[in-house]
């Protein structure tokens, strides 16, 4: 494909469903007018993130919008030539909600994930996604990730497996709540840590975007990057609201990576079996 220009965002979003549409119309405005073919944006992009799980009043939780509704429908005519991942609350047929992804471009949607691991908390309110799947577009092949998904070696690999050359990992992650400064953070190491390690042991470029700012009294990392399959970070925000957009030969990228060490094909799927594992 040559040269690709991906954008990701540190951006805050809230429960103004309008205020989120209107940013992320900027944010597009902006990808565009940087030469960007993919755009990532946070979880909770369209209303917000699950920032005060102590709340179980409905009023205090994201919107629970229908994946094939006006907002989703919306972004999709917004992004129109670019290809755009962004995360939203979605509301299941029956009354059930997930933490979701969408995939869209001005044809329409490109792909969905919802949210497969969460949290304690997480779980009083959402139920878990499936699996995970890959998709093709016109700016590669790609995966999708939602915030805690991506401390699971699993889910990087399952997409990596099923083709994808990019994984978009949409987050709403925090900071600790007792860390004076960002380089003492634990989540902030463990943020970036995660980042890396999933772009190197599957030898795929990862584009990381989060949610910046504050809600409800939790304040997020942003600390958005877009890292090569060697673990190089290519381009990254601070912790305040920003764009950064890299620009990479992604085909190109996953060859050399993979030219000497090829960790998907050389895997030994039958030693990974547990009752199959000897010591010996």
């Amino acid at each position: 494909m040559g040269l690709t220009r991906i954008a990701t965002a540190a951006a805050h979003f809230g429960r103004d469903l309008a205020f989120d549409l209107r940013r992320v119309a900027a944010l597009i405005e902006e990808a565009r007018g940087s030469g960007a073919a993919l755009l990532v944006l946070p979880d909770g992009t369209l209303g917000g993130a699950f920032a005060d799980f102590g709340r179980v009043d409905p009023e205090h939780l994201p919107p629970a919008l229908d994946p094939d509704g006006p907002e989703v429908r919306q972004v999709a005519r917004l992004a129109a030539d670019l290809v755009v991942c962004f995360g939203y609350s979605e509301a299941g047929e029956s009354g059930e909600r997930f933490s979701a992804a969408a995939c869209v471009s001005g044809d329409g949607v490109l792909g969905r994930q919802r949210k497969v691991h969460l949290s304690a908390a997480e779980a009083l309110h959402l139920q878990p996604g499936g699996g995970f799947a890959a998709f093709d577009t016109p700016a590669g092949r790609l995966g999708m990730l939602l915030d805690y998904d991506k401390a699971f070696p699993e889910s990087a690999r399952a997409l990596a497996a099923d083709g994808a050359g990019v994984l978009a990992c949409l987050c709403a992650w925090a900071t600790s709540s007792r860390a004076p400064t960002l380089t003492r953070d634990r989540q902030a190491r463990l943020f970036d840590v995660y980042d890396c390690v999933r772009a190197v042991e599957n030898q795929v470029v990862l584009v990381s975007a989060n949610q910046a700012g504050v809600m409800h009294g939790t304040r997020f990392l942003g600390l958005a990057k877009v890292v090569g399959p060697e673990g190089a970070t290519h381009a990254r925000t601070g912790s305040r609201p920003a764009m950064v957009v890299a620009e990479l030969d992604v085909d190109a990228e996953l060859t050399a990576a993979r030219r000497g060490r090829h960790h998907l094909a050389e895997r030994r799927q039958e030693a990974y079996v547990p009752d199959r594992v000897s010591p010996l």
